[in-house]
């Protein structure tokens, strides 16, 4: 089992210093959530919570995730760096793979681009992108980014995107190409995950059962697509309490990572040594008892 990190509620002059935190606890990787912009009033269309709220506000604070990870590659040497998620067609795939090349250069191959198609609709209307097509495109442009990767001259010719020829340099660091994991628990991003994704990035609260049930609708259509010999992670996120036997029960059904993160204080305030604490105790308590693979 892995174990990742969000740094959501970090702040971000101690993105650095949490992210040194976890790799010292023994976490594999950390994760940045990420959107662009907020609408003065939030609708309740999030697919992730009873209520359809979100668990932010119009008013939160957000912040760059090519900018926080880079941060966080500085302060660390081996930790993972990834997105929870990145909306991929909110902006142009060149724009997408040039931060995230960057970023995988700088910090020595240890990238990793989870991604999504978004939820909310305004966000797309604000920038001028299509919120109906969105789905398609991702599928376009996750192809289209590892021929970028991969490709000496790049000829691209999709249903959205027309391109090249062109020369696209550097190359990640990560060899044959960097992990694309694909987030969301609808039936369309599970089997998106199965078809074209190097990784699932569940979340939200689901009971053991059902999600045994999601991991069998994707390895299904992992092997559809004649991709089950491929490495392939199976990630739960926003796990507030854990123990090792529970996570030997995620393990049993397939889950490969598990995002480790900390309840809201008692005074509703996080602070640097509320989220050290935290990540020191899942060091302690559950990271080093389980054998990470």
């Amino acid at each position: 089992m892995k174990f990742g990190y969000p740094l959501f509620g970090v702040p971000p002059s101690e993105f650095g210093r949490v992210a040194a935190a976890a790799e010292a606890a023994g976490f594999e990787s950390i994760w940045m959530p990420e959107h662009l912009v907020f609408p003065t009033e939030m609708p309740a269309t999030y697919p992730y919570s009873e209520t359809g709220l979100p668990p932010v506000y119009p008013g939160s604070p957000l912040y760059d995730a090519w900018v926080a990870l880079g941060f966080a590659a500085a302060a660390t040497e081996r930790i993972r760096l990834g997105t929870q998620v990145y909306i991929l067609p909110l902006r142009h795939p060149l724009v997408t793979a040039r931060a995230f090349t960057t970023l995988d250069v700088v910090s020595g191959g240890r990238g990793i681009l989870g991604v999504g198609v978004g939820w909310l609709e305004e966000e797309f209307h604000f920038v001028g992108e299509s919120f109906a097509n969105r789905g398609r495109r991702t599928d376009e442009i996750i192809g289209l980014m590892r021929t970028l990767w991969t490709e000496k001259v790049i000829h691209h010719r999709g249903e959205f995107y027309d391109l090249g020829p062109l020369r696209f340099q550097p190359k990640p660091v990560q060899k044959p190409m960097p992990p694309i994991e694909v987030g969301g628990t609808t039936p369309p991003a599970i089997r998106r995950a199965g078809r074209l994704g190097d990784g699932w990035l569940a979340t939200g609260y689901i009971e053991l059962d059902e999600l045994e049930g999601m991991i069998a609708k994707l390895h299904a259509a992992r092997r559809e697509a004649g991709r089950e010999e491929l490495p392939f992670e199976v990630s739960m996120g926003n796990r507030l309490e854990l123990d090792v036997d529970s996570v030997r029960r995620y393990a049993d059904i397939g889950v490969t990572r598990l995002m480790l993160q900390p309840p809201m204080p008692s005074d509703g305030k996080f602070s640097l040594a509320y989220f050290e604490d935290f990540i020191a105790r899942c060091g302690e308590e559950i990271i080093s008892r389980y054998p990470q693979s």
